[in-house]
């Protein structure tokens, strides 16, 4: 492959690697195991891997970057996103960082197994990051080896993708690559490793920079090196709020706190559970962002987690994601509170994601449920109610909201018995001998309630229906879904990657062929490794 292949393909990119050239690096220039103080990022060359082959990429994000097919499917493509070859202009680094784990503070974390290529600007003039996720070890990394397995990058890349088109904030993912290198995991930390296949993702965002990012310099009392990053951060990512100063400080916070809580209720309304809210995985920008053991609900559980280190505390459950953001937004504030003379505006911004994140709630559950708009005590008390209802039995949530679009509220839908108006819903439940006596007449009841709320408004059914399946998905990426595409893909056989990536490109609407994709979580995958509960080993 000569250079001016590489040329040929990559030659709309333009870098602009201002994260590096405005913050100190780590001196030390040697990769190994350390404690990096007084830096933002180290220094990091990706390993070269033994047999690379393109799994799959994504069009829209290759698109964003200036690249077509056939740039995609070209060896200049697969040589660099497998690590195995830089750009001229590319200066890797590793990003250095801290967090609270599980609710505890964790000290010095960093980019263990990411390695960040480059800044990138596109034609459009936009400015974005080019992350290889597995790509060998950091300073960072720990005991680990930074490398990572098929199984969790093929998540993550679908995943990335997948959100992005529910209209979830999100990172991005442009390639998956296999690296014929075998990797060493003890997926279930008892005991029984063994060899998986390995892998590289690319990841894209705007920046990758985390709360955490703060909160190690303000833990090592390096004020002026939080400073600098703070505003580094407003100038490049918030430039709207103006040159940095104690007031622009504390709009920037606030505009993380409203972003946060925006975030969260995208999470809530598709049913997302991102299972490893640390404060080192929240973005500043509110993008979800390290996609590890996450899961959609499917039985409707407010208390379940997908992350078997959780397990038992279950911090990171689903009906609790809203107010551990809040938790991890207290954090941030005070990692940057010695930048301010008080602490009453942080405060102010914090209370105000309370709010900000109730409303955003309010009007999210309206347009689930068809409405005009929250009409108050009276919808909450409905909306309440119905949150009871999905724990009656088990209801899968994604169907339940798909099939509550087909509710008729007319007039004559009055007449229906119990079972008739329950009819549109049964796909939704798991255990259909149940729905007989007690549990089906208090489901009708609500229905009936709703109909009636229906009624107050103006809209047809028709229209309603249309409203509701713009929010609603029919399709999202059940681990079990997403389970099968592994076990084919460390076969040798990537087609099933190909058909969930084409399929949850239009979550929203019904294909030909693909109702199968739309269905409950078959009853083999309750209990199989990666289809119920995932663990953090990658």
């Amino acid at each position: 492959m000569s250079s001016a292949d590489e040329a040929q393909v990559f030659q709309h990119w333009q870098f602009d690697n201002a994260f590096v050239e405005a913050l100190p690096a780590d001196p030390e220039s040697a990769n190994f195991r350390r404690q990096v103080p007084a830096a933002c990022y180290s220094w990091v060359t990706p390993a070269s891997v033994p047999s690379p082959t393109l799994i799959a990429y994504s069009p829209e994000v290759a698109s964003l970057l200036d690249l077509d097919s056939a740039d995609c499917e070209s060896e200049a493509f697969l040589q660099l996103f497998s690590g195995n070859r830089l750009l001229p202009g590319m200066t890797p680094w590793a990003n250095n960082y801290g967090g609270h784990q599980f609710g505890h503070w964790a000290g010095q974390l960093g980019d263990g197994r990411a390695i960040n290529l480059a800044e990138v600007r596109n034609r459009a003039g936009e400015h974005l990051t080019l992350q290889l996720k597995g790509a060998g070890p950091t300073p960072y990394s720990r005991s680990a080896d930074g490398l990572a397995v098929l199984r969790s990058s093929l998540r993550e890349f679908l995943c990335s993708e997948a959100m992005h088109h529910l209209g979830v904030p999100t990172t991005r993912a442009l390639s998956l690559v296999s690296t014929g290198q075998p990797v060493l995991r003890d997926m279930f930390y008892d005991g029984n490793a063994g060899y998986e296949p390995g892998a590289i993702v690319c990841r894209v965002a705007p920046t990758f920079t985390r709360f955490g990012s703060f909160q190690i310099h303000a833990a090592r009392n390096e004020i002026e090196l939080l400073r600098r990053l703070v505003d580094f951060t407003i100038e490049r990512d918030f430039p709207e709020l103006g040159e940095p100063s104690a007031n622009v400080y504390e709009r920037w916070f606030d505009e993380v706190c409203q972003r946060t809580a925006q975030l969260m209720v995208h999470w809530m309304r598709v049913g997302f559970v991102h299972g490893v809210m640390n404060t080192d995985n929240l973005s500043v920008l509110g993008l979800t962002i390290d996609y590890g053991p996450y899961g959609w609900l499917e039985g409707y559980d407010p208390d379940w987690t997908p992350n078997t280190t959780d397990a038992g505390q279950r911090r990171y459950r689903y009906g609790q994601q809203p107010q551990v953001a809040h938790w991890n937004l207290y954090q941030l504030a005070n990692a940057i509170a010695p930048l301010l003379e008080g602490t009453g505006g942080l405060q102010a911004a914090l209370d105000r994601y309370g709010t900000c994140y109730q409303q955003q709630w309010q009007a999210m559950m309206a347009a689930k449920l068809g409405f005009d708009r929250w009409r108050g005590e009276a919808d909450e008390r409905l909306v309440t109610r119905l949150q009871d209802l999905l724990r009656l039995t088990e209801t899968d949530m994604t169907i339940f909201y798909r099939s509550l679009a087909n509710i008729d509220s007319s007039d004559t839908a009055q007449a229906l018995s119990d079972a008739e108006l329950m009819e549109p819903l049964r796909a939704a439940y798991y255990r259909p001998e149940e729905l007989g006596g007690a549990i089906e007449s208090r489901i009708a009841q609500w229905l009936r309630d709703y109909q009636r709320r229906l009624r107050q408004q103006s809209a047809s059914d028709s229209e309603r229906r249309g409203a509701m399946n713009r929010v609603n998905p029919c399709y999202v990426l059940r681990n079990y879904l997403a389970q099968q595409a592994i076990d084919k893909a460390e076969q040798g056989d990537y087609s099933e990657v190909e058909t969930l990536l084409e399929l949850l490109r239009h979550p929203y609407q019904e294909q030909p062929g693909k109702a199968a994709y739309a269905q409950r979580r078959p009853e083999w995958a309750r209990q199989r490794a990666g289809c119920s509960m995932l663990s953090c080993s990658s």
